[in-house]
């Protein structure tokens, strides 16, 4: 697994050990980018179940200014943490270990809003629904933003939930990734 394109094109990840993380494909993450960006000016990101971390590096080597990733394994943790160093982004990234409910609690808390949301549970444990409601409801994400849902292909979200509007849906084998947005 490495950075596909930017800054930190190249850069090897290391992958969680076993297999309960399912990295995103380069193939899936390369067609996710050129319908997202491919590359931005700067904004702030959160990777939610962010696994490896990947999908947030990849979005910081093409301009994003700050990411925070959310993982409850610690182990998945240990391995963000490794790959935002070795990509040279200590400084513009914060790694929690939580779970993903609660961590939106505490990011609204701080009052936190985010360009670019990132959400690919894991397929057995996906309520990516009711994630879109509390993100919307609690004003997460800003107005022009972008939350990519990763999930199982045969799963079907739904075209509106509260104030976001699904833009996208792709099929990629036996993964499905849907893009929602927040009208500015």
């Amino acid at each position: 697994m490495r950075v596909i394109s930017g800054k930190y094109k190249g850069t090897t990840l290391k992958a969680v050990p076993g297999m309960k993380t399912r990295p995103t494909s380069d193939k899936v993450k390369e067609a996710l980018f050129h319908r997202i960006g491919p590359y931005f000016s700067g904004g702030s990101g959160l990777d939610l179940y962010a696994g490896t971390g990947s999908l947030g590096i990849e979005a910081m080597s093409r301009g994003f200014s700050s990411f925070v990733f959310v993982d409850k394994a610690p182990q998945a943790v240990k391995v963000i943490k490794t790959n935002v160093k070795a990509a040279g982004l200590n400084g513009s990234c914060e790694v929690y270990r939580n779970d993903a409910k609660r961590a939106l609690a505490v990011l609204t808390k701080r009052k936190k809003s985010f360009d670019l949301i990132f959400m690919d549970p894991p397929y057995a444990h996906q309520d990516l629904a009711g994630m879109l409601q509390t993100i919307s409801e609690t004003g997460l994400i800003t107005p022009g933003g972008q939350i990519v849902c990763e999930h199982r292909s045969s799963t079907a979200l739904p075209d509106t939930v509260a104030s976001l509007n699904k833009q996208n849906e792709d099929i990629y084998g036996d993964t499905g990734v849907s893009i929602y947005g927040l009208e500015k």
